[in-house]
């Protein structure tokens, strides 16, 4: 899944930490590039296994990457 902010990260991190939900949450910054690559490809990616899809998508919304 895709992320648009930080804002939305942290949400979403808080909501499947609440319901153990193992997760990454990784970020698209690079100090390197000062962030270039977030404007392409979003703020950042949320991963996690496939077999909680279904549950995260009900719980933060039906938002595909």
């Amino acid at each position: 899944m895709t992320l648009e902010s930080q804002f939305e990260a942290q949400r979403i991190k808080n909501v499947l930490d609440r319901e153990n939900i193992p997760h990454i949450i990784r970020s698209f910054h690079d100090s390197a590039y000062d962030g270039l690559f977030q404007g392409q490809q979003g703020w950042g990616v949320l991963m996690a296994d496939k077999k909680n899809e279904k549950r995260i998508l009900e719980l933060v919304g039906d938002k595909k990457a």
